[in-house]
């Protein structure tokens, strides 16, 4: 299967795809760059579009993702204040990556349907 100059472990620190799972490392952190994708949003904003998800862990993974340099926290001086997250540079160049998954997910939904 790596017999195509892909690293044998993909936790290596040479392997591109065991880097890419490690920056959107749960399932949270992946569907919150899917969201922030479409723009900025507010910590409810984002709470509200996950769904199933408490504060805690949103709180954990949005920590994680802003010390990887993939989104940016702005807090707003107003009463009451308010909190905003928006990808970075780094953090929009991970579309392609997403819109793939997004027609692979279509892909594998139909296929399902179909059998």
């Amino acid at each position: 299967m790596f017999d195509q100059g892909f690293p044998a472990n993909p936790e290596s620190p040479q392997c591109p795809v065991g880097t890419t799972l490690q920056v959107i490392s749960t399932r949270w952190g992946a569907l919150i760059v899917h969201y922030l994708l479409n723009g900025p949003l507010r910590y409810k904003e984002l709470q509200r579009s996950l769904g199933d998800i408490s504060q805690k862990v949103l709180t954990e993974n949005l920590r994680q993702l802003e010390a990887r340099g993939i989104l940016t926290r702005t807090v707003y001086e107003q009463v009451p204040p308010r909190v905003e997250y928006k990808l970075t540079e780094l953090g929009q160049s991970m579309r392609t990556l997403f819109d793939a998954l997004w027609a692979w997910g279509e892909h594998y939904q139909e296929a399902v349907a179909q059998s």
